[in-house]
C-alpha cells in the first residue's frame, strides 16, 4: 500500500481554513478519488514537543492507495482540480511524502 501524506506548515502568516478545508476540500477529494482511497485521516497540530511549542504543522493528513499506479491514476487524472482548489483555504504551500505501508 501506499501513503500520501500531506503537511501545512504552521508558518507566522499562515493562512488556514478549516470548516472549508474539512468540507468542500475533504468532499473534493471523496468525489475525485472515490474508491481508490482506502484509508484517510486528518490530524490537526495542537502543539510541538511540550506543549508549550507551536505544532510545526497546522495540519497533517493521509490517503491511503492500493498501489502507487492507483495513486497515480486516480490522483494524476485530478491534479489539477484538486491543487487549484488550496488557495480556497490556505497560503502555504504543504509539503508532500509518498510513502510505502508496511
Amino acid at each position: 500500500m501506499i501513503k500520501i501524506t500531506v503537511m501545512y506548515p504552521n508558518t507566522v502568516d499562515l493562512k488556514f481554513d478549516k470548516p472549508y478545508y474539512i468540507k468542500q476540500h475533504g468532499q473534493l477529494l471523496i468525489d475525485l478519488l472515490g474508491d481508490a482511497i482506502i484509508a484517510s485521516d486528518v490530524n490537526f497540530g495542537l502543539a510541538g514537543a511540550t506543549p508549550d511549542e507551536p505544532a510545526p504543522y497546522v495540519v497533517i493528513a493521509n490517503l491511503v492507495f492500493k498501489s502507487m499506479e492507483t495513486f497515480q491514476q486516480s490522483f494524476g487524472a485530478n491534479a489539477e482540480a484538486i491543487l487549484a482548489d488550496l488557495p480556497n483555504f490556505t497560503n502555504v504551500k504543504p509539503q508532500v511524502q509518498i510513502s510505502e505501508v508496511v
